[in-house]
């Protein structure tokens, strides 16, 4: 099921700002929120698909990268990754502020995490730069990429204690990650839930670190990750990894891992969209008797065949050899344009042979009511 548009389902314009934006977000997020609307599995969807349009809509990078390549800048189709509720929860701090009405009256709090309140911790996410060749980019890659990153100790496992002993109740929350407070309102007596200060939402409190990494739970070192690009991306599009990120500091989820796609520019064959614009020169008896060529493509060498008097400026077409798209069964072209090459430098022999010919009937110039110019001739293939 295609994806529906993250404008659409914000109800904004392309040109919205970013407040309009938050605001639009913040309106959909009240009305469809899954405490509002106990048990309504339309709602909740809703509530998630708000969160992910706000997610990309509230990234300059993200969104910029969507308003050119649409749920494609995401890679594998549109997808995302998916966004969970511990993802979404954390939003909330930036687009209500601190005691956010999902806080007091929704006990949004609660939701940060699995069981008992706590809150679950996700790391940082990585970036890293993979440059790939249009050879590449039309087949698709495999990449084995060396990642140096924050990885969960080996020693405690990444709860950050010396042993099972060094765990201990926190004495602030019970237990529980959470505090609770008791206010009185207009409305009468109002409770509300937030973070533990003393063990920031944990639960328990560590008496005696880990030796290895010093309570963090987590040390630096590396991984290689093996990527598999698909064919039809394009510079400047992220893909994502769950999962493959940092480590949180004791124990919880990692953060994820974000490729950036950068391309490496061809010296002969150029991009443009899924096709492929190729100068072909030729010398002047080839393109006059015709002649066979070998061209480079992106899934190599292949032979064009040219009639007897081609022109110069004439564009040829190989189908099927530009960049697929992206998910799709589609391949762009290859666009071959023809140039008659000129010596700048003659015998005399030559220069004698080309006298005789100068003044030849088949030689000179006649308007061809055929031929269009170059532009013209560039938007008979394109629509």
């Amino acid at each position: 099921m295609a994806k529906r548009d993250y404008y659409e389902i914000l109800g904004v314009g392309k040109n919205a700002s970013a407040d309009e934006i938050k605001k639009a977000y913040r309106q959909m997020a009240i009305k469809f929120h899954p405490d509002k609307n106990p048990g309504n599995k339309e709602a909740e969807d809703k509530f998630k698909e708000a969160a992910e349009a706000y997610e990309h809509l509230s990234d300059s990078d993200k969104k910029a990268r969507y308003d050119r390549f649409g749920h494609q800048s995401m890679g594998g189709g549109g997808q995302s990754g998916g966004m969970n509720m511990d993802d979404i929860f954390s939003q909330f701090g930036d687009v209500f502020g601190d005691g956010h009405p999902f806080e007091s009256f929704f006990g949004g709090s609660q939701r940060r995490g699995g069981g008992g309140g706590r809150r679950q911790k996700v790391g940082t996410n990585l970036r890293v730069k993979v440059k790939l060749t249009l050879q590449e980019i039309a087949s698709g890659v495999e990449k084995k990429l060396k990642v140096n990153k924050q990885v969960s100790c080996n020693t405690c496992g990444g709860n950050g204690a010396k042993d099972k002993s060094s765990f201990k109740n926190c004495g602030t929350c019970g237990g529980s990650g959470q505090v609770r407070k008791v206010t009185q309102t207009f409305l009468g007596q109002m409770a509300t839930t937030s973070t533990c200060p003393t063990c920031n939402g944990e639960g328990s409190v560590v008496t005696s670190s880990c030796g290895s990494c010093k309570g963090s739970g987590r040390m630096e070192g590396e991984e290689v990750i093996t990527v598999n690009i698909p064919a039809g991306v394009a510079d400047g599009m992220q893909l994502s990894m769950s999962g493959k990120g940092n480590a949180p500091e004791r124990g919880g989820i990692p953060g994820d891992l974000i490729i950036l796609i950068e391309e490496i520019e061809d010296p002969v064959l150029k991009r443009d969209g899924n096709n492929i614009i190729f100068d072909l020169y030729l010398n002047f008896a080839d393109a006059a008797l015709g002649t066979q060529v070998e061209i480079p493509t992106v899934s190599g060498k292949v032979k064009l065949k040219i009639d007897a008097g081609t022109q110069a400026g004439k564009i040829l077409r190989l189908r099927g050899k530009g960049i697929p798209e992206l998910n799709s069964g589609y391949h762009g072209d290859q666009l071959v344009q023809v140039n008659v090459w000129t010596p700048k430098k003659m015998s005399a022999e030559e220069k004698a042979l080309l006298e005789t010919l100068r003044n030849s009937e088949n030689f000179i110039p006649k308007p061809d009511k055929n031929d269009h110019g170059f532009f013209d001739r560039m938007k008979e293939f394109f629509n």
